[in-house]
């Protein structure tokens, strides 16, 4: 009959210590170490390591240590690893670490660890490397290859505080204004629904799409029309002619480089107001430092959300009952400029 071996693994490890000492001490008062084995009910190769343990090291070699591995060598990523991924993720896109895309996933940052250090990592664990180095995923801004990364900082820095004095010197109001397309194809938001069933939203099979046009203050004033058609510079000057009818002081427009916004009869109409409105362009290819353009997603947010237009009149009801809404929450609309990328331009104890 064999002999039954307990698994003292099984044991807390205060436990088993006092076994290895007991066994130790069977054996230095006379036991042999097959008898103590049985004794003990523990492997003969157990005795035989305990035993020897003791006269290379002392009785210390019995004392309990701490179970598992420390909390760094649980990581399958040393801390150098770690410094390394977490600057390339930060740092540089998937295409510029050797990988493919331009934005970072769990597969993709695990793609990245195993083309670096031949370490395969699951997405669960490359997630709480993310988490960890505290990152988060989020919705990028695109920016423009042909930005002009001075031309941005020279808005930042001069221009607009340029615009911001000359604004207070007269006591007028600074606006941004900017053009946008709704089309009837707008994506539609998440909505909750039984487990396994897709819920199902009447849509037409109709494309069709309106324009809108809309000016902000960071006080939350705004100004909108929505219109069918290409932006004509007769268009564009009605609208500039009502803000100026609108507010009771000077208008300092900031506008992008759309080519209607420079044209020679809007250059012409601007001239023969002037002191009543001045317009001014953000740099080349920025959208970001726009912050209509905010308020145009706000606006293709809602209207995909709140409505389903089966034709052109519809979508216009639709876009300009949720501006009409905009209009009576000037709160909602400051809170516009408080994204990072226009920030810049938030109101402040300075601002007029």
């Amino acid at each position: 009959m064999g002999i039954h071996v307990r698994d003292a693994r099984r044991l807390s490890p205060q436990a088993q210590e006092d076994l290895r000492r007991r066994v130790v001490a069977a054996v230095e008062a006379g036991m042999t170490q097959v008898e103590a084995a049985r004794v003990f009910q523990v492997s003969a190769t157990s005795v035989s390591g305990w035993v020897n343990a003791v006269r290379r090291q002392g009785e210390r070699a019995l004392t309990a240590g701490r179970r598992g591995r420390r909390p760094e060598e649980q990581k399958a990523l040393s801390k150098a690893q770690q410094r390394t991924v977490c600057r390339s993720v930060v740092n540089q896109t998937p295409a510029q670490a050797g990988g493919t895309g331009l934005l970072w996933t769990r597969k993709e940052v695990a793609n990245l660890v195993k083309r670096r250090f031949g370490i395969a990592l699951s997405l669960p664990t490359t997630g709480k490397y993310l988490r960890r180095w505290g990152l988060s995923p989020q919705k990028p801004v695109r920016k423009s290859y042909e930005q002009n990364p001075a031309t941005v900082r020279e808005w930042l820095d001069e221009r607009y505080p340029a615009i911001v004095a000359a604004a207070k010197a007269e006591g007028g109001i600074i606006l941004w204004l900017d053009e946008s397309g709704i089309a009837s194809t707008a994506e539609l938001r998440a909505t909750w629904a039984p487990i396994g069933t897709t819920p199902v939203v009447p849509k037409t099979g109709r494309r069709f799409r309106v324009n809108l046009m809309a000016a902000i203050s960071n006080r939350g004033a705004l100004t909108f029309t929505v219109y069918e058609g290409s932006l004509t510079v007769a268009r564009y000057t009605d609208f500039l002619h009502r803000l100026i009818g609108h507010y009771d002081t000077p208008v300092h427009l900031i506008v992008d480089g759309h080519p209607t916004h420079k044209a020679k009869t809007v250059k012409a109409w601007l001239a023969e107001h002037t002191g009543q409105i001045t317009q001014y362009f953000l740099p080349g290819y920025s959208p970001e430092l726009n912050p209509v353009e905010i308020l145009n997603g706000d606006t293709k947010r809602h209207v995909a959300a709140l409505s389903a237009p089966r034709n052109r009149a519809e979508l216009t009801v639709s876009i300009s009952s949720h501006l009409h809404r905009r209009q009576k929450q000037p709160a909602v609309v400051a809170a516009l400029f408080g994204k990072d990328e226009v920030r810049y331009a938030a109101a402040c104890e300075q601002d007029i």
